[in-house]
Order: C-alpha cells, then structure tokens, then sequence
C-alpha cells in the first residue's frame, strides 16, 4: 500500500512546490529583470526576453507605457500617440467636459476627427526613459549614527548634485526615489508630455457597469476604459497645448492580440503602482486591519451613503458628486477588502510565524545577531505606541477631506499663511491667485450635501477622538453646540463665509488684517482652526517623533530580511509610483468554501444584471441590440462576447490602466481592479486569492467598432 501512494504523494509535493515555485508575487523593476526574473518568467511561459521590456538603446515595451496624470497608467497604441487608460481614471477629465446639455458620462462621447478630440489643461504623460542605480553616490556621506534628520539631509545635499550633473536633454527631466525603505536609491529619466486630449470614451453604463456595487469585486462585466491622445511640438518634443501641436510618434507601440487567453497563460502587467507596505512587522499589520482601516471606513461610510442618495434624487448633484462619490467609495471598499482578507488567509499569524523564522536564523548566526538583535521587537513596540496617534489622524484626515467646508476652511489658513511669510504687500496678487483656484472646487460643490455629511461626520468624529486628542478649543466648542453635530452644523451653514464662491470672495475682498481678525469669529474657519490646532499640538508632534524612530528601524529591518531571509525568498522593492512589472497566470481561485470562481466573464453576464433604469445596472439600448444579434464581428468566440478575466498578477492602485500583456508582449487587457479578498496584496499578497482584474481588449475594441462605429480608431491599430 505504501508504495502504491508513493508515486502519486510525490507527484502532489512536486505540484505544490511547482505552485509556490510561481506565487507571481513583486512588483519587479525592469531593469533588474534580466538578472533576477527573467529565467523564472520564461519558466511560466514567457516567449520575449527581458531586453524586449526594458531598453534603453531601442525601443522596448517600456516605452509605450506612460504615468498617466500621476495616478494612473496608460499605454500608447497606435503610431499616432493614441492611449489607452480605464474609465476611472479619464472620469474626471470627461466630467469637466459633461454638463446637462452635453453629459459625456451618461451618453459617452468619441470624437469623429482629430479637430474634436477635447484638451485636458494639467493632465500629463510621462514616459520613463532610463533608470540608473546611484545607491553608491547618495548614500556616501552617510554616517554611523546620525539622526534621521541629519541623514535626509546629507542624503537630500547629495541627491541635488547628482540631478545637477545628471546626462539628459534639455527637455527631460529627472527624478529620483528611495526603495527598500531608503537602503537603495535609483534614478529616472522622465518625457513629461502636457498636451493629452480625450478621444473617446463610452457611457458610464458600459465604463463604470457595477459601480460601486461591483467595484472590487468579482465577477466583474465593465468596459472600464477611455482613449486619449498625446500631442507634442513639431519637432516631437514636449509642449504646452497648442492647435499647432501634431499627434506623438511614440518610440513603441503595443500590438494588439485578438486571440484572448486561457487557463494558466502566462499574463504580464507593467505599470505605475502607487503604495505598497509588504515588509511590515506584525504589529503594524494588526493596526492597520483591525483599528485604521476600521477608522477610515467608519468615516466613509456615513459620508457615501448621505451622497448616495442625494445622486438618486437630483440630476445635477449626480454629475456634481459623481467623481467624489467614486473616488471616495473605491478606498472605502478596499479597506473592507483588506480587512477581510487578511482575516481570512490568517495573514497576521502568517506574519508572526515568518518573524519566528526570522528570528531564529537571525539568532543562529553571530554576525546578524550582534548587528539586527533587538530591531523587530523595538519596531513592533514603536508600532503599538504610535497606534492611538495614527488612529486619531486618520480620523481627523477623513473628516476634513470628507466634509467640504473644512477643506475650503483649511486651503483658506493655508492661504493666509503663505501670505504672512511672504510679507502683506503680496496679499492682492496671491488672493486672485487663490480665488481662481477655488473656482473648480465651487463647480462641483452643494452645501446642502455637505451640510449632511457635516452633521454626521462630527458626530463620528468626536465620538472616536479622546478629548486629548482633539484639543481644548475643539471641545469647547462641540460643548458650545450641545455635543451635537446638527446644532453645530445649522450654525456653520447658516452663518459662515466659506459656504459659496461668492461669499468667500467677499470675505477675502476685506483687508488682510480684517480678514486674519474674522477668522476667530467665522464659525466654520473658527472650528477648523481649533480642530487643526488640536491635532498639531496632540497628533502630528508626538505621532512625527515616533514615525522618525520607526522609519530608521523600519529601513534597517528591512535590511535585515534581505541578509537574513534571503534563502527563504526573493525581495522586490515596495510600490512607490515608479515603474514595475509584475507577472502571473490566468488562473480562477476558491474565496471560500464551496465556492469557486472561473476566469472569464461574458457578455451575458452583463445582461442578467442589467437593471432598467437602475444608475449601476442600466444597459444602453445599443448594447442590447448587439448583443440579441450576437453581432460581435471579429471579436466575439463562439458566439459570445468575452468582457473581462482574472490572473495573478500583483497590482494595486495606480496599476488602474496597465497594460495586460500575454507570452509575446501583446496587448490582451485592461487592468482596472482587484477581488475584494485580495485587496490585501498591499500588506500581504497570498496567491491562493489575489487576483487581479482586466478588461479583455476584444471587449474594448467590440465597444468602439461595433457599438460607437468609431473605425478610424480601430484603423489606427496593429492587430494580430
């Protein structure tokens, strides 16, 4: 009997070892790849070479791959600069170009010709033209002992001198970053191009199908994308917008894969992700499932649901709202999803079962030993002291992000103080400069809607804060208004000068003096400074004084894992907003018990949760039309429509747009989300459920040709 199971026991390990082998966890940096992935990627099924990704003497995949806005990634398509983002992330610039009359977010737009493609002023896309390692020359005036303060100095002195004497055009510009929590340092040269107009993009019904009901969630049905353009000079360089600019000649454009992908295909992401905290202490793990997160979405909560109906009612308010409400609702969700995730992978044991191993390989070997003993308990005590300080930020963050009043209240004292340090006689000039910048802000804003987040949020908010936390002034005046958020709020929107673009122009159309003076007496400018004086003097000190000692320990743990563990795993550097690839499998994945989810979604899918009328579930009448005929044209399989899919590539936020790449480095996809289980890749990425998820670019070009009948995009394009 034993060696009857012998063979298929060791053909079991052998799959589990094979599986963890390819756990397609990191965020890798391109240029490393050739040395520390690449074997493993073709292993996974990888046909191009890492030179293909990243060179910098022709042109290679990263060149069509841009930072899109800061925010998001896009990528270029076509010879004519023509770019392909998410829905999400062009939602604002289609916002700014809706109004009642000509509302792009419900009806979709796509411009016809070059002469209506629409300028989008402050939006960029930034290209990365090399990458340099100077860990060497920043770090060299680095000394044993010094403060974490006097180090970011000495570094700071150094890293202006090399951007000083750095090799670029004159058009370029040069950025440069920490990674490893600052054990490394790596220099980028950046082509910002600022003149991006919107192509085309389709109705929210199709760009945001699911809303917020799907987002982070799968399966998932939306044609989450939107197309842009990058116009440069004639010379092909860099230029502010101009009706003389011409459509850009990128170095590299994707080509485009219409033969979709299958079970275990090798999939690849590259793009700009934003934040990721995948080598904390355990302790700061638990802080943030268990108490910050839980802050955050407390405060959202109460804030989304009070939006949320007034978009239901009032048209107006829902195009006003539509951009906040979204970009409020997508954090909120993901807290969730993280907070659940980490609870149901046991990620915190995991984490404290991974520092034991640390531990005792650390213990085993003099030289770690004497130099890191001591660095993961001192951390995590520095983690459990600055808990209640960090909990009381996030609270105090949500609130004045959250109610509108406070960010008008607190951009105004920020104002006043730039004018102080700049000397009074500045005072006129900086006004209209401040009043113009309020002016978007205003377009966007209804005082009745935020008088009622205003009233639940300061209910929230004083409930969770220890007086000690808040200050004096702000508990005097909450004892003032009868501990009550309605009695304070009434007053405040009743009485304050912040409340319309009209009012606060009067009020700073006063004397400088006169309007620092009215500040004390001015409700909501009274109460915003009292909250900020609170949260100075009580959070942000002693909160600033035990983040610098956790960052210094923080950077040298870090160090410590990659000397100590470094058999046990291989160490990609934290997201920070730079360029990474990551890579994985189409693969579906099991939630939880009894339930599995497959890769792919259809079409029909969206038409089982189609909803008349419903602002989530709506589904245009063109749609439906395609769709009864099964007129797919060259896109469909079989007679279906395929919408979306699923692998398990590592992602996060600012991955919104990448590319998803198959064997060859051909376009297949649109990255745009995460399951809700696998939110958590950014603290604790387990591959068994993190999955992320993708538009199929069949479904994009379905959209635009056969629904939108826009052929002079799609001739635009290199298709196979």
């Amino acid at each position: 009997m034993l060696q009857r199971i012998a063979k298929p026991v060791l053909l079991l390990v052998l799959l589990v070892l094979a599986r963890q082998a390819y756990a397609t966890e990191g965020m890798w940096l391109p240029q490393l790849l050739s040395g520390l992935n690449e074997k493993e990627m073709k292993g996974m099924g990888m046909k191009i070479t890492a030179s293909d990704i990243y060179n910098i003497n022709k042109g290679s995949l990263k060149d069509a791959i841009v930072s899109f806005g800061g925010f998001c990634t896009a990528e270029v398509i076509s010879e004519q600069g023509l770019l392909l983002t998410n829905h999400h992330c062009g939602y604002d610039a289609i916002q700014k170009h809706s109004s009642l009359q000509n509302n792009f977010l419900e009806n979709g737009f796509w411009a016809k010709s070059a002469v209506e493609e629409l300028p989008n002023p402050g939006l960029f896309a930034t290209f990365i033209v090399r990458i340099d390692d100077i860990t060497k020359a920043a770090l060299q005036d680095v000394k044993p002992g010094m403060s974490e303060k006097e180090r970011q100095s000495v570094i700071d002195r150094r890293l202006n001198d090399i951007k000083q004497t750095v090799r670029r055009e004159s058009w370029q510009d040069v950025m440069i970053k920490p990674f490893y929590e600052g054990n490394q340092y790596f220099l980028f040269v950046t082509e910002t191009y600022r003149d991006v107009r919107l192509v085309g993009a389709p109705p929210s019904s199709i760009g945001k199908f699911g809303s917020d009901t799907d987002n982070w969630v799968w399966p998932r049905h939306t044609g989450d994308f939107s197309m842009f353009r990058i116009y440069a000079g004639k010379d092909g360089r860099p230029a502010p917008y101009s009706k003389d600019n011409v459509p850009l000649k990128p170095k590299y454009a994707l080509t485009i894969s219409l033969k979709g992908v299958k079970q275990n295909d090798f999939t690849m992401v590259m793009g700009f992700p934003g934040r990721t905290t995948e080598y904390l202490p355990s302790e700061a793990v638990k802080q943030t499932v268990e108490v910050l997160d839980a802050a955050k979405v407390d405060m959202r909560d109460a804030a989304l649901k009070i939006i949320d109906g007034y978009m239901r009612k009032d048209q107006q308010i829902k195009i006003q709202y539509a951009a906040k409400y979204a970009g409020t609702a997508n954090y909120w969700k993901k807290w969730m999803g993280e907070m659940q995730g980490v609870k149901q992978t046991n990620g915190i044991g995991k984490k404290l079962q991974y520092e034991d191993n640390y531990r005792q390989l650390m213990e085993a070997n003099p030289v770690w030993k004497q130099k890191y003993s001591g660095v993961l308990d001192s951390l995590n005590l520095y983690y459990s002291q600055i808990q209640p300080y960090a909990q009381a930020r996030d609270y105090y963050s949500e609130l004045v992000k959250n109610v509108e009043l406070f960010t008008v209240g607190d951009r105004l004292i920020t104002f006043l103080n730039d004018v102080h340090e700049r000397g009074e006689g500045q005072y006129e000039t900086m006004r209209e400069q401040f009043l113009a910048s309020m002016q978007p802000f205003y377009q966007n804003y209804n005082a009745k809607v935020d008088h009622d987040i205003c009233v639940s949020l300061t209910n929230l908010y004083a409930k969770a804060i220890p007086a000690r936390y808040a200050g004096n002034e702000f508990a005097q005046i909450w004892q003032e208004h009868n501990r009550d958020g309605r009695t304070l709020s009434d007053k405040l929107y009743a009485l304050s000068g912040l409340t319309s673009p009209e009012k606060l122009k009067a009020f700073v159309q006063q004397p400088y003096n006169t309007v620092v003076s009215q500040m004390w007496t001015d409700p909501a400018t009274r109460l915003v400074m009292a909250m900020r004086k609170g949260f100075v003097d009580n959070v942000s000190k002693p909160l600033a004084d035990i983040q610098a000692n956790i960052n210094n320990l923080q950077r040298t743990y870090m160090q410590a894992q990659m000397d100590v563990m470094s058999s046990k795993k291989a160490f990609y550097p934290d997201a920070n907003s730079t360029l990474r690839v990551t890579y994985g499998k189409v693969d579906g994945y099991n939630p939880r018990d009894a339930i599995h989810y497959d890769f792919y979604t259809y079409l029909d899918g969206v038409m089982e949760k189609y909803v008349p009328g419903d602002y989530e579930f709506d589904v245009p009448a063109r749609l439906i039309e395609l769709y009864k005929k099964k007129d797919y044209g060259r896109y469909g399989v079989n007679g279906k429509m395929p919408v979306c899919f699923i692998a398990s590539n590592h992602t996060t936020g600012g991955n919104s747009g990448s590319p998803a790449l198959d064997a060859h480095g051909h376009l297949i996809g649109l990255n745009f989300d995460r399951t809700w289980e696998g939110t958590m890749s950014d603290i604790n990425f387990d591959p068994a459920i993190c999955r992320n998820i993708m538009v199929d670019i069949r479904y994009v070009l379905f959209i635009v040709d056969k629904y939108a009948g826009c052929t002079r995009l799609i001739d635009e394009l290199k298709l196979q």
